[in-house]
């Protein structure tokens, strides 16, 4: 007698064993190439370019393809820097240069932003103080520091006026732009809030204007380390150009580059220092920061 096998019922469940091959695949996911690769970290990249250039600086002179009369070598360079800081002038000359940059950079800050005040809030201070200084703005400053001399002399007064010159029209065309630049949105806005005139300043306008106001005193600190440079190069007994000064007679250029080296860092610093205040005070604006 024959036994067959019934097909199982259409609503029973299939419990027959399933072979190897129906077993579920132990897939991995898949992993774009760009996230594999490892990831340099950003501070060895952003030194990668100046550690290579200073080799090359350094193999040329010492191959002689590079001569120091032309050019002192690194090694040179960080050896006079050395002697430089170990005597106290380098130290000194920079603290004089401070003292400068300090005051022309606070003179300015206050007649720049007081200007840019003045002419972006009301019509009538527009087209009193906008004019003016557009006009002053378009003429050298450095062609300036002759005049500068016979008005103020030859001691620290020209040479803080014409820091304070430099300074004072970029922060002033920044903070103009930056108040004027305010969505008139907001300003209808904290109107119907019932805000008063000043406090539409103080809430709305000033806050609006921040970004532009310290894209200017970035600008400004820029032009303040080269006002500096070219006031301290005319009938100056000490400071960092004095210094540049002294060694272009006796045709020095390793405490050259020291002084120049000087000058950058120094503008890096004041720069790094406003860029801080920009994240501690913009933290309300979202900003694009690359891929």
């Amino acid at each position: 007698m024959s036994i067959s096998h019934a097909p199982p019922h259409p609503h029973e469940p299939d419990i027959s064993v399933k072979s190897e091959s129906d077993a579920p695949l132990d897939l991995e996911p898949i992993v774009p190439a760009s996230s594999r690769r490892t990831r340099v970290p950003r501070w060895l990249r952003r030194t990668t370019g100046p550690v290579l250039l200073l080799v090359l600086w350094q193999l040329l002179s010492a191959t002689g393809v590079l001569a120091s009369d032309v050019l002192a070598s690194p090694g040179r360079i960080a050896q006079v820097a050395s002697d430089l800081i170990s005597d106290g002038s380098l130290a000194s000359a920079m603290t004089i240069s401070l003292q400068r940059v300090a005051a022309g950079l606070l003179l300015g800050t206050l007649v720049g932003t007081g200007l840019a005040l003045v002419s972006g809030l009301f019509r009538i201070g527009e087209d009193l103080v906008d004019a003016p200084v557009q006009m002053l703005r378009t003429v050298p400053f450095v062609g300036l520091i002759p005049l500068f001399i016979i008005w103020f002399g030859i001691g620290e007064t020209p040479k803080v006026a014409i820091i304070t010159l430099g300074v004072t029209f970029p922060l002033y065309l920044n903070v103009y732009a930056g108040i004027r630049g305010v969505d008139a949105q907001l300003i209808e806005a904290g109107e119907s809030l019932g805000l008063s005139r000043w406090g539409l300043v103080r809430h709305v306008v000033l806050p609006g204007a921040l970004p532009g106001a310290l894209t200017g005193l970035r600008y400004s600190l820029g032009i303040a380390w080269l006002a500096l440079l070219f006031a301290e190069q005319v009938n100056a007994d000490s400071g960092i150009g004095f210094l540049m000064v002294q060694a272009r007679d006796f045709l020095r250029t390793d405490v050259i580059v020291v002084c120049l080296i000087v000058y950058a860092f120094l503008g890096l610093l004041a720069d790094f220092i406003v860029r801080s205040l920009e994240r501690l005070l913009l933290q309300w604006r979202p900003t694009f920061t690359g891929r």
